[in-house]
């Protein structure tokens, strides 16, 4: 599932240049995470890289966004050109 972020967000700006899909950028109120791009990290690393970096836990699954490994796998072969 595509990952986002939540009221807790502090603006720090730590988790855009994290995302290797470059799926984050900052919004109105807060950063946000553009789900067509957001892989989790797969293809990339074993864990969600905004989630690790983020110093208040504002990055967490979206639940309305459920996806399983192939489809995360099928999004980051998609969004690489392969």
């Amino acid at each position: 599932m595509a990952y986002k972020i939540t009221e807790d967000c502090i603006n720090c700006g730590a988790c855009e240049p994290a995302c290797p899909n470059q799926a984050i950028s900052p919004g109105d109120e807060r950063y946000e995470i553009d789900p067509e791009k957001c892989t989790e990290c797969v293809g990339y690393y074993d864990e969600p890289q905004c989630a690790s970096v983020c110093p208040s836990g504002a990055c967490v699954p979206d639940p309305e966004r459920q996806e399983t490994k192939e489809e995360l796998e099928a999004k980051f072969r998609r969004l690489k050109g392969n």
